[in-house]
């Protein structure tokens, strides 16, 4: 999945919707001493109260909410694995009766809690639903309504929350006309900030795909591996943030620990066109294997690179020598003031679209950062004036 088809199936969690229909929702009680089931409950989502409703939707939109490969992993499954998640999911999908799709659910359950104990109680919440995504409009012309003709996808959304236990206040009775401490023993389960999460299948554009899961993590860049690997039966995944250090590490390898703004605006500037152009025709961010690092590193002015050397520098970070860097996750974010230059006497933020304009030099004989500006510099008010040319 896309950002694109994330945001499209995230904006139909909101009720009253024609274009999103829950059929089922499963709430699954687990105990923090024990990692046993205390309670469960199964019912049709139409049945309960509208409150209800709407703080579980906003719930489920938690889920789907974040950056890709930062908080949101489209993770592909193992080929083979002891009884398989992707199968478990599968049948439940599938399953016509609601017990069914109850007893499929629950083995998940029983997968997610037999090597992990949490520090407080959780609760499991499933639902199964329909999403429907309108076809496009053959010609602005076209007498049907968009909404005439529409993909439907049966989907399976698991949340998992955990649950707090109310602070003591103190209350007043107006009953009784005195205040007291309050005496609330009910668990309050935390719906607006999910631990994890995932949805089945995986949707690119218009199509389902039953060997991919999207995950959500409760805290960007820190996945929960083991629900991926052993709960999922998913492959090994890399955060943006790991990406990112790869790619550093075998650029610095290759230009040997330094490089100037020019030649790193060059490669930012490589990247972010590669991206544009496939924006443009509507795929996949592209990603870079080692020689479309070296490609990037050459036509950006780095001197001495082959294929050799950076495939070495690939090979001392990852394991697998197929390993591609998504070019989402190396390039900061190309229009904003993404990049960070810190020194001991002020902090600059700069896009890289404009780090072309920053030097570091030499100026009777100390370390400079010289920024080329096309505009009079103004500090509290004050418009400066040159003080010394370069030459």
């Amino acid at each position: 999945m896309n950002k694109k088809d994330i945001a499209n199936i995230r904006k139909q969690f909101k009720l009253d919707n024609d274009l999103l229909t829950i059929t089922n929702i499963f709430n699954v009680y687990i105990r923090k001493e024990s990692s046993d089931i205390y309670h469960q409950e199964s019912r049709p989502f139409p049945m309960l109260d509208r409150e209800q409703q709407e703080l579980f939707m906003n719930n489920f939109k938690k889920v789907l909410t974040g950056q890709l490969d930062v908080k949101l992993f489209e993770v592909k499954f193992q080929d083979q694995a002891e009884d398989h998640t992707r199968i478990i999911l599968q049948e439940g999908l599938q399953a016509d009766d609601v017990e069914e799709w109850k007893e499929q659910m629950l083995l998940l359950v029983d997968k997610m809690f037999k090597d992990v104990q949490y520090e407080k109680d959780m609760v499991v919440t499933f639902i199964r639903g329909e999403y429907f995504k309108p076809t496009k409009r053959s010609s602005e012309e076209a007498e049907e309504s968009d909404r005439d003709e529409v993909y439907s996808h049966p989907f399976i959304l698991c949340s998992i929350n955990q649950t707090e236990q109310p602070k003591r206040s103190l209350v007043f009775d107006y009953v009784e006309k005195e205040f007291k401490s309050s005496v609330e023993v009910d668990s309050i389960i935390n719906l607006a900030s999910p631990v994890a999460g995932f949805l089945f299948p995986s949707f690119t554009d218009n199509s389902a795909d039953v060997n991919r899961v999207l995950y959500s993590a409760g805290k960007a860049n820190k996945p929960d591996y083991h629900f991926i690997e052993d709960v999922l039966n998913g492959e090994e995944i890399m955060t943006a943030q790991e990406d990112k250090a790869v790619f550093e590490f075998v650029v610095n390898e290759v230009v040997g620990g330094q490089v100037d703004t020019h030649t790193l605006s060059n490669v930012y500037e490589e990247i972010n066109r590669m991206m544009d152009e496939d924006e443009e025709e509507e795929e996949v961010t592209p990603t870079l294997d080692y020689k479309d690092v070296e490609r990037v590193l050459k036509v950006s002015g780095v001197e001495d690179v082959d294929a050799d050397k950076v495939e070495m520098a690939f090979q001392k970070v990852v394991d697998d020598e197929k390993y591609e860097l998504k070019a989402s996750s190396i390039i900061p974010k190309y229009t904003s003031k993404s990049i960070k230059i810190e020194t001991k006497v002020a902090n600059i933020s700069i896009s890289p679209k404009d780090l072309k304009y920053v030097r570091q030099v030499n100026f009777n004989g100390k370390r400079c950062l010289m920024i080329e500006v096309d505009e009079d510099a103004m500090i509290e008010g004050f418009k400066l004036i040159p003080e010394a040319s370069l030459g």
